[in-house]
């Protein structure tokens, strides 16, 4: 915001942008999400006879795509009467954020040259949109053409693996990173560790962890989340208490892993004594995943008091996911109970019963694996 102040003030005071202007501006709107005052900054480049720069027209793109107007994207990049490779990769991205995925392979064959980048871009395209068979082989097509992968390209080659669950290609991933001496830094030994989670090795995914040099938050919260996936809710419970040990300071994420490790063990005093000091210590807010797992340790101990003043306790917006998930395991054994406890609320049972009806319990419990 300051940038754009600073950008109003220039211009209130007659002082000429120049071409070095322009784009700096652009990035500040595109960080502020101000599509509005990127667009008159585009209109006042094109009256002073900058619009052609290669460099703003790249990062107008960027602006515009990710804004999701398409079309002014589209545009912008059409105008272009030269373009290098950072111009084709900033318009095969922009498509796939708008959804586009089609749009953005024809440009990406189209390409008259391609970096390690542009790569990455349409094999993260094609991981996003759940099609990890499509996402190898334009790794296989990316080794034939010489183009050696990077970190980021490694990173979502591994959630392809998650997405197939392929134990097997994953471990040739990390074996090619080791064999090209890729560091394991926290970014590509967090997804190696979530890789391995959810391919079903948590032994594999414990080494990582170990032999990890440098730790994220992501990675604390990748290990711990894992383990109480895992079943292994004391050993998730004590890797959290080493974490506090090394000042790295939780989220709200930590907080699903740990109040998920309480219910895997049914440590209900535990789980309530993490939920409110999540929030009493570290000042963090409860969203749907933590509510869903306390519903969830409180109906297990059949401690309907609890329950109840949760459920009350709940901020309105939350109060209807979280809800028909606690409904949905209460409704077989005491109907009568849960009418009671959601009467405040002044909902019907038969409301709650037809929005349980779509909730698996995949879903309720797919949360724990979005880590890393």
């Amino acid at each position: 915001m300051k940038a754009l102040l600073l950008y109003n003030l220039m211009i209130r005071r007659g002082f000429p942008p120049d071409k070095f202007t322009f784009p700096f501006v652009v990035k500040a709107c595109l960080a502020s999400g101000s599509i509005r005052k990127g667009k008159e900054v585009h209109g006042l480049a094109i009256k002073t006879g900058f619009s052609k720069d290669m460099f703003l027209y790249n990062t107008l793109m960027d602006l515009y795509f990710s804004c999701g107007d398409e079309g002014y994207g589209r545009k912008v990049f059409d105008k272009m009467r030269v373009r290098n490779v950072v111009s084709w990769t900033t318009f095969i991205a922009g498509l796939v954020v708008c959804g586009d995925l089609d749009a953005a392979r024809r440009a990406f064959d189209q390409m008259p040259t391609r970096n390690v980048v542009s790569w990455t871009a349409i094999i993260n395209a094609y991981v996003r949109n759940q099609r990890p068979h499509e996402a190898f082989e334009l790794f296989w097509r990316m080794l034939l053409a010489n183009v050696k992968p990077n970190e980021y390209t490694l990173v979502n080659l591994l959630k392809a693996c998650s997405e197939l669950g392929s134990l097997k290609l994953g471990r040739w991933i990390h074996d090619y990173a080791l064999k090209n001496e890729f560091d394991l830094g926290a970014f590509l030994g967090t997804a190696l560790i979530d890789m391995y989670s959810k391919c079903g090795s948590l032994d594999d995914a414990r080494q990582v962890f170990r032999e990890m040099q440098i730790k994220s938050l992501a990675t604390w919260n990748a290990m711990i989340t894992s383990l109480g996936v895992h079943g292994y809710g004391e050993e998730a419970l004590s890797l959290f208490t080493k974490m506090e040990e090394a000042n790295v300071r939780p989220d709200a994420i930590t907080f699903v892993g740990v109040i998920c490790a309480c219910l895997q063990t049914d440590k209900v005093r535990e789980g309530d004594m993490y939920f409110k000091y999540m929030r009493e210590h570290y000042g963090i807010t409860p969203v749907v995943e933590h509510y869903t797992c306390m519903i969830e340790l409180y109906s297990r101990a059949n401690l309907l008091n609890a329950l109840d003043e949760l459920v009350k306790g709940m901020p309105r917006e939350l109060s209807d996911d979280v809800a028909a998930a606690w409904i949905k395991s209460r409704l077989i054994d005491d109907i009568d109970d849960t009418e009671n406890s959601l009467e405040h609320q002044g909902e019907e049972l038969q409301y709650w019963e037809t929005r349980t009806e779509h909730l698996s319990q995949y879903q309720l419990q797919g949360f724990k694996w979005d880590v890393g």
